[in-house]
């Protein structure tokens, strides 16, 4: 199999070079770079390729850069960069990561065995912005738990994905053609998201439990893992919701929309579960502006049981009857 990688740059350059030494050491080697650049004002593309021409794999690598003198946005950006790959199988990658050795050879061995695998995502280390570890992982750090690991390898991702992501696109690689499938990519979704959930419509997706690379968080981050401590937890209760529950229903909107059009039309059961995802995020971005009267609408849709099947369960119920509008 050839292997794409679909690499996506903006602003700030400092750590666009560790990033590129990392693809090109791989244990086994990628074939392809494909750099897209979104709108960046600095030296980022220029200092890419110089770490392309002055690594030893260098020359053997296919590279190609797409440019953009204005911003697409992430999803935008990441979508025409997995267009242009020719690989059979993509890696999603931004500038701020650094792969493990074995990242490309442990997740191709996953796609090996398994013909139906269209997406695999895996755990990572998080570091700070000086590449120190934190003492976290990615996983503990979303939350995931040993029941959602356990849904994911059973082919039941799509439940876990219609409650919440767990899926990171900086540890993520998929066949090509899903890529067609999931096309075109909805404004109210991020790529990784989507593609994930697209995947597992036909039960396509499986994860790796362990780090395949070194997570950045700095300040910097266009996308960056949510922390669920406690801390975050109140913040989130604290938070405006109607921007987020409008954002949820759009999601919810066009997942429903593209469901019934896949190719090999997705069962009456995929479909529904669309359905009440949408009904769900109906009911929630309805609710009144003021929270006492918000209760009586909150406990009918906790009896409908979708709280539990699209959602967080309680988490959500608390954060509905709280959030300030």
């Amino acid at each position: 199999m050839t292997i794409s990688v679909a690499l996506c740059t903006y602003n700030g350059a400092q750590f666009i070079a560790d990033q590129i030494a990392s693809i090109l050491s791989q244990d086994r080697p990628v074939d392809e770079l494909v750099i897209a650049d979104d709108g960046s004002a600095d030296d980022t593309v220029a200092i890419a390729i110089a770490a392309i021409a002055a690594h030893p794999r260098g020359p053997g690598v296919s590279v190609r850069v797409l440019e953009s003198s204005t911003r697409l946005g992430v999803t935008a950006n990441f979508a025409r960069a997995l267009d242009a790959c020719s690989g059979d199988l993509l890696v999603l990658s931004d500038q701020d990561d650094v792969w493990h050795a074995d990242r490309v050879s442990r997740m191709v061995r996953m796609f090996d065995d398994r013909p139906t695998l269209l997406l695999a995502h895996g755990d990572a280390r998080i570091v700070d912005g000086d590449g120190e570890p934190t003492g976290e992982l990615l996983f503990q750090t979303l939350g995931v738990t040993d029941a959602e690991k356990g849904d994911v390898h059973a082919g039941r991702a799509l439940q876990v994905l219609l409650r919440r992501n767990i899926v990171t696109g900086a540890t993520t690689m998929l066949r090509r053609e899903l890529v067609a499938s999931a096309a075109p990519f909805p404004a109210s979704w991020v790529h990784d998201e989507w593609l994930a959930v697209i995947a597992a419509v036909s039960g396509g997706v499986d994860l790796l439990e362990a780090p395949l690379i070194d997570y950045r968080i700095h300040g910097g981050n266009q996308i960056g893992a949510s922390s669920l401590t406690a801390s975050g937890r109140v913040q989130r209760l604290r938070a405006p919701r109607t921007e987020r529950n409008a954002r949820l229903l759009a999601r919810a909107e066009a997942l429903a929309e593209r469901l019934p059009l896949l190719s090999g039309p997705a069962s009456g059961a995929v479909i529904e579960m669309g359905r009440q995802k949408l009904e769900h995020e109906r009911a929630r971005s309805s609710l009144p502006a003021r929270r006492l009267p918000r209760i009586g609408p909150v406990l009918r849709e906790w009896r409908t049981g979708r709280y539990a099947s699209a959602g967080l369960g309680a988490q959500d119920v608390l954060r509905d009857l709280v959030q300030p509008v």
